[in-house]
């Protein structure tokens, strides 16, 4: 089962780097301050992208999606972008393989992340890097 949730916090979008404090106490409110591993994930996203309103990506978790091993939630964050919880998607033991094509909506060149949690409470992120020749998202502040 899928599930779309939303997340209250909005951080400026200059300051929102993945090195930035905004962007450190977003994902340690999203992990609870869990530990973060790589792998596990397939990130595709094109590396160079004419316009930031519709860029492609495909994400892959590789998980058994049994109840000994899945996926219990993918986050997408877009760290340039005036709200960078793209994404938090629910998962349970029966669904089926995480293979999720979508478009994103992207505020300049950046990192892309995705974050999975596993059933065993790890987690892992995958980051690609994007260049976008024309920005899609405006801060009105």
């Amino acid at each position: 089962m899928l599930s779309l949730g939303l997340f209250p916090f909005r951080a400026r979008s200059q300051n929102a780097e993945p090195q930035s404090e905004d962007f450190q106490k977003l994902l340690a409110a999203l992990t609870q301050g869990a530990k973060i591993e790589r792998g596990r994930i397939q990130l595709t996203i094109p590396r160079l992208a004419d316009n930031g309103h519709s860029v492609p990506l495909k994400i892959n978790v590789d998980s058994a999606m049994s109840e000994r091993d899945h996926v219990k939630m993918l986050l997408i964050l877009s760290p340039r972008n005036p709200r960078p919880l793209v994404a938090k998607m629910f998962f349970s033991p029966r669904s089926t393989k995480i293979n999720l094509t979508t478009r994103v909506r992207l505020n300049g060149s950046q990192s892309i992340w995705v974050y999975a949690q596993m059933s065993d409470l790890t987690w892992y992120a995958q980051s690609a890097e994007v260049e976008v020749t024309e920005s899609a998202c405006l801060d009105a502040s």
